[in-house]
């Protein structure tokens, strides 16, 4: 295998890794990145663990809890890696939390989620292969294409 860097180190941020092919972008947008950060992106990069993944690199951005929580709802399967000095000083697994409040809108039009009322969405997990959540006011369960439509 060619053991080339196809995206370069960055000096500080955080490294997005082991996203599943074709994902990256969804990833991206769900974070609301802009032109302030320099960000490289590879997608349906060869790799040993899953025969083909997306990397994100953001420069001089360190992602917060709900940042994390977010890309868990789509790719929880992705490592986050620290950078310091070009340096990784710590990288872990994404978990999965139990319960999402105010990280996803319900899909159900008539939730008083929905309705105009001071109410915070609020999903718990059902299932994680393939992800699925559930409102815990309507009850609606939601997964993959309609979670990412509604993050």
């Amino acid at each position: 295998m060619d053991k080339t860097l196809k995206i370069s180190k960055i000096k500080e941020g955080t490294v997005i890794d082991h996203i599943a092919a074709g994902k990256a972008l969804k990833v991206l947008a769900i974070l609301g990145v802009d032109e302030s950060n320099s960000i490289s992106i590879g997608i349906r990069v060869m790799s040993d663990k899953l025969a083909f993944k997306d990397v994100i690199k953001i420069e001089n951005k360190f992602l917060e809890k709900i940042e994390l929580d977010k890309i868990a709802l789509i790719a929880n399967e992705a490592t986050i890696s620290i950078i310091k000095n070009y340096e990784i000083i710590e990288k872990f697994n994404l978990d999965m939390p139990q319960t999402f409040k105010g990280i996803v809108k319900c899909g159900n039009q008539n939730c008083i989620t929905n309705a105009g009322e001071p109410v915070k969405s609020e999903f718990k997990t059902v299932k994680t292969n393939p992800l699925t959540i559930k409102c815990i006011y309507c009850k609606k369960e939601m997964s993959d294409e309609e979670i990412i439509n509604n993050v």
